[in-house]
């Protein structure tokens, strides 16, 4: 199936579970190296995207589910809100540097709060470009924790 024939499923289904929901938005659909960008602007935002997104990964995780239903075919699927992912990898990377302050002041190990899988590698990935530290998550599933050391320790 081609790119653009998926992109138009993408957006189908995201505009019909929105529909379903009763939310009134716009959604674009782009594709780039296989990966199907979902951007919706809505003034119901914040009902979308859920506490710490939360809502918007299961929205996200629906129509990727929909759209394997229709094509056969797993597709990588990232769906924003408004500018949501880009407000939460700041404020990530906010985190991040407080952390790592954190561990180089007190030469200890510190562990962050639960995060989501993609939340923690753009930690990892943010603290990957301070040379005092190394990152690294310990754990599985639910308990799994990403933690931040200085590299003297």
């Amino acid at each position: 199936m081609t790119s653009a024939k998926t992109s138009q499923i993408v957006a189908k289904t995201a505009e019909e579970l929105l529909k379903s929901l009763q939310i009134t938005a716009i959604v674009k659909v782009s594709e780039n190296e296989g990966v199907f960008d979902v951007n919706v602007e809505t003034e119901e935002s914040g009902l979308l995207i859920g506490h710490h997104g939360t809502t918007l990964y299961s929205f996200q995780f629906m129509i990727a589910s929909i759209v394997y239903n229709k094509t056969k075919e797993w597709h990588k699927i990232i769906v924003n809100v408004g500018d949501y992912r880009e407000k939460r990898e700041e404020s990530l990377k906010s985190l991040a540097q407080q952390y790592i302050q954190e561990a180089i002041s007190s030469k200890q190990p510190v562990a962050l709060p639960p995060l989501t899988p993609s939340e923690r590698r753009i930690i990892h990935m943010y603290a990957a470009t301070n040379p005092d530290v190394i990152s690294e998550s310990v754990g599985e599933g639910r308990d799994r924790r990403l933690t931040i050391k200085p590299k003297t320790v």
